[in-house]
């Protein structure tokens, strides 16, 4: 007959033999409230907001040492969301669609972060603004091709400065040689010759800054346009016209990621530069086809094909929201 000092003396030994398991996380103190709505909280987490309820920040070690433990933690959505957007076409685009978001970062957001990103290093890495000269023999045929830099170039090709003008008065006189006939010349042919003046008297500066600023915002009127194009590709079966866009917007942020570590790449590695090009340049185009055929489920020859009807309208629209977006920052630089 057992007593309850044997009882104690088995659980002892018992607790004692069992593998210890992964210790219980921290229970939130008793009354403990979230600083950031102000709710009850049970556990390290607010059952309300989200926030993770930890002291205030008293110290920059502190401070830093939460920043990376959030960055490199196991559990984080960053590393994960990066690897199967740089390896796994059309995946995110599915787990998305399929319910499966916890675990990855929000769309917009990732295409919003990795677009500011990419379009900094683009204004900081664009070349230099240049005049391109080309001199033709009698017959107009062209012969040589010089590449000038804005900054040091004197004059547009053709033109000279005459004795004793200044430049501001040859910026003036050879701009006015900008001549416009299409629709609505009457206002555009006056705010182009402005435009002009502006253009040279600060290198092109301006012009490129205004440039980098206005894509992107042109870009949210690109996107959507071609989503549309989209739905009259896959009419049957039919699918939401959000399908489309999110596609596109997981595409989009894949190109944003990998053309910056191609360009890192052709740094380290300068004499394979050519060759760095060619196989982004071809993964990128397999990447596309490959997420058309991971989300839609269509066989390779339908999928080619619609592939390659969209890089043709990709390539005309493109090159249409382009110059636009370059004479629109010509005109308000």
């Amino acid at each position: 007959m057992s007593t309850p000092e044997d009882g104690a003396v088995i659980e002892a030994v018992v607790g004692a033999l069992t593998p210890a398991g992964p210790a219980a996380p921290a229970p939130a103190a008793a009354g403990a409230r979230c600083d950031n709505c102000g709710a009850a909280v049970a556990g390290r987490y607010c059952g309300n907001c989200g926030q993770r309820l930890e002291p205030p920040v008293h110290s920059l070690g502190h401070f830093l040492t939460v920043a990376f433990e959030d960055v490199t933690h196991a559990d984080s959505r960053l590393w994960r969301t990066l690897a199967a957007l740089l390896f796994k076409p059309g995946y995110l685009t599915r787990e998305f669609l399929a319910g499966r978001r916890a675990r990855y970062l929000p769309p917009v957001r990732l295409y919003l972060v990795l677009s500011v990103a990419f379009f900094l290093w683009a204004a900081a890495t664009h070349s230099q603004p240049a005049v391109v000269s080309v001199s033709t023999d009698d017959h107009g045929v062209p012969r040589r091709a010089r590449v000038t830099p804005l900054t040091e170039a004197t004059s547009i090709p053709g033109s000279g400065a005459r004795p004793g003008e200044s430049i501001e008065q040859r910026n003036q006189r050879e701009c006015s040689m900008i001549d416009y006939d299409g629709p609505w010349s009457a206002q555009l042919r006056p705010a182009l010759q402005k435009a002009c003046v502006r253009i040279r008297g600060d290198n092109a500066r301006s012009l490129m800054e205004n440039f980098w600023h206005n894509v992107p915002r042109a870009m949210f009127v690109f996107l959507p346009l071609i989503a549309a194009l989209m739905m009259l590709m896959y009419w049957r079966p039919r699918h939401y016209y959000v399908e489309h866009l999110l596609l596109l917007i997981h595409n989009h942020a894949f190109v944003f990621l990998v053309l910056p570590l191609a360009w890192m790449l052709t740094r380290l590695l300068p004499f394979a530069g050519g060759w760095v090009d060619l196989a982004m340049f071809l993964y990128v185009a397999w990447y596309v086809y490959r997420s058309m055929r991971a989300v839609y489920g269509q066989g390779r020859a339908l999928t080619l094909a619609k592939f390659a009807a969209l890089a043709v309208c990709y390539l005309l629209f493109g090159m249409v929201f382009f110059i636009s977006s370059f004479l629109y920052s010509a005109l308000t630089a």
